[in-house]
């Protein structure tokens, strides 16, 4: 065995023990997160946690092939990173799903918003509304809708479910919602119109965001026009001039 594989092997087996260490401090927090993605009932933690070992053992493995061919100081980056980014790539997939799937609830809330201020305003109640609301639409919010739903009708009370919803989903504007949901059952508040003031406060919101989007887009767009479109346009130019070098300095 060559001294950068024998390299590779004991920064592996530091990667492992590492790994084994943060189990312990990451069980408990891995079921929060998957509550809050809709997986815990397909991918419990304990599977998860295989998933890491199995994603890091990966790393070891190409830790093992690829740092010996490393140069230099390069070999011990190689040989502690590869296993290291294995154990942590199924949190950042996880963090990738957990953002796409915030962006999908808060972008339906208006709606759901607005057709709770139409059931209550129709004189139904707010567990009724947030029931239909949920049974009527798709996505994450109409799902978190639904299990919510389903706690009432078995019993549990609509603030200690509004406080569920909360916890599953993470968000301020769901907070919001359930903030005012809660306070017109508690006090007997007007609802419709504090969930209308709110679906436009929630569509300005999204209006602004992706006014923000296209303005730092604008930038983007014209570094590619200046990296690729005009160096392209140029090495035409060049081709024709060199092309036709003989025509043009004929009179010289």
């Amino acid at each position: 065995m060559t001294p950068l594989a024998l390299l590779a092997a004991v920064a592996a087996l530091f990667a492992l023990v590492a790994a084994k260490e943060a189990l312990a401090a990451a069980e408990t927090g891995l079921d929060e997160r998957l509550v809050r993605l809709a997986l815990a009932p397909k991918l419990p933690a304990p599977a998860l946690l295989a998933g890491k070992i199995a994603a890091a053992l990966v790393g070891v493995a190409t830790a093992w092939l690829a740092a010996p061919a490393a140069p230099g100081r390069l070999a011990l980056l190689v040989a502690i990173g590869l296993p290291l980014g294995g154990f942590w790539f199924p949190d950042a997939v996880l963090e990738r799903r957990r953002r796409r799937r915030r962006r999908r609830l808060v972008a339906a809330l208006p709606n759901a918003a607005d057709l709770l201020a139409v059931a209550a305003a129709a004189g139904r109640s707010s567990a009724a509304g947030l029931v239909e609301v949920g049974r009527s639409g798709s996505g994450p919010l109409a799902a978190e809708l639904r299990v919510l739903g389903a706690e009432v009708e078995c019993g549990r009370s609509l603030a200690s479910a509004l406080g569920a919803l909360r916890a599953r989903t993470g968000s301020a504007e769901v907070a919001a919602l359930c903030a005012a949901v809660e306070r017109s059952h508690r006090l007997g508040s007007p609802l419709a119109d504090q969930l209308r003031r709110q679906a436009s406060s929630l569509r300005r919101d999204q209006r602004r965001a992706i006014e923000d989007h296209a303005a730092r887009a604008a930038p983007k767009i014209q570094l590619v026009v200046a990296l690729v479109l005009v160096p392209s346009v140029l090495l035409m130019i060049a081709a024709a001039l060199i092309a036709n070098a003989d025509l043009l300095l004929a009179g010289f």
